[in-house]
């Protein structure tokens, strides 16, 4: 049987046998009661690296991001976010159903951002016509695209001045700062903590490119996180013996950041690849996410480029727009199938 050539997303990786002898040897308690040592050493590990006083582990970022909008703001205040951000746009509402925070979302900049001109005139003034203006949520990387760090302090510097707390989706945090550190030589590790000192709070996902089963972090001031911990518990996102999967997430922080580079690499052979080929309009990645637009005829063809690909043993997702992924369970070979079959698909 051929081996399967997962490329659908970051997430669908397997532990690695280090990791698993991590998490088989994690010393467990309970963390609802605050005393698994195995959270409680991630927990500190992770707000120490980023800059925070404290953080709170959770299931998942879609909980880490609903905690810190909800510690962030009150019923009938609003964030300002991007349109095409996780946040908003693919995690069900979850602020607003949840908590009766309203999204005020903006479009973006062909390069990720949001301009600077429209968050300013986003904020809206006091006034009981209006919700209260609390929250602006910036995504890094958004789409595998990196925001400029020039960018990140231009609109945090905006967003503080403005009285607006400020919070980054970091999902993929380490993946910006590995890319980051490539162009500016310093140390990856170095580089998230410099965009994340630019924030009030951070979300850090450990089960995409980082390569753990589950989880993620949120980092912030001791007196934010005890706000998150209670909206965490309404959430149903406490856990008992989480120790094990808290180590995952701290082996991943050891032995997984740096290697990100090796992802990016990987994205950047598939577009070279797939650049050329007639029908498809391919986008350069900028880290480990690349988007395959089909144009012209070729989109009548999407359906049934789908299924050659999945005979072939590759997956990937989208219909016209495909998205790529590469992680740590997809390597040089894998890649080399892909555009294999990519390519045969095109020349038939």
């Amino acid at each position: 049987m051929t081996t399967k050539v997962d490329l659908r997303s970051d997430t669908v990786t397997q532990p690695t046998e280090g990791m698993r002898a991590a998490m088989a040897r994690a010393p467990l308690g309970d963390d609802v009661f605050g005393d698994d040592p195995s959270v409680n050493a991630l927990q500190d590990k992770i707000a120490a690296m980023l800059g925070f006083e404290a953080a709170l582990f959770v299931p998942t970022g879609t909980q880490s991001n609903l905690c810190a909008i909800l510690a962030h703001c009150q019923r009938g205040d609003e964030y300002i976010v991007g349109q095409m951000q996780h946040c908003y746009r693919w995690e069900g509402g979850g602020a607003a159903v949840l908590g009766s925070v309203q999204p005020q979302p903006l479009n973006h900049q062909a390069d990720g951002t949001l301009a600077l001109a429209d968050i300013e005139a986003a904020v809206k003034p006091d006034d009981p016509h209006f919700a209260r203006s609390r929250l602006l949520a910036l995504e890094n990387t958004l789409g595998g695209k990196l925001l400029p760090m020039a960018y990140i302090e231009a609109a945090t510097t905006l967003a503080r001045s403005q009285g607006l707390a400020r919070h980054l989706d970091g999902a993929r945090l380490f993946n910006a700062a590995v890319a980051q550190a490539a162009t500016t030589g310093a140390e990856a590790r170095a580089e998230a903590r410099r965009i994340a000192g630019c924030f009030d709070s951070v979300s850090v996902c450990f089960s995409k490119g980082l390569g753990a089963p589950v989880g993620s972090a949120l980092c912030g001031s001791a007196e934010f996180i005890a706000r998150a911990r209670r909206i965490r518990k309404m959430a149903g996102g406490a856990m008992r013996q989480a120790g094990g999967l808290a180590a995952a997430a701290a082996y991943a922080l050891d032995h997984h950041i740096e290697r990100l580079a090796d992802d990016h690499l990987l994205a950047k052979r598939l577009a070279d690849g797939l650049t050329g080929l007639a029908g498809l309009q391919v986008e350069a990645p900028q880290t480990n996410i690349l988007f395959v637009d089909l144009v012209g005829s070729a989109r009548d063809q999407s359906e049934a480029l789908l299924q050659h690909l999945a005979s072939q043993g590759i997956q990937a997702t989208g219909l016209y727009r495909l998205r790529f992924v590469t992680h740590l369970d997809v390597d040089a070979a894998g890649v080399d199938r892909a555009i294999a079959a990519m390519r045969g698909f095109f020349s038939n």
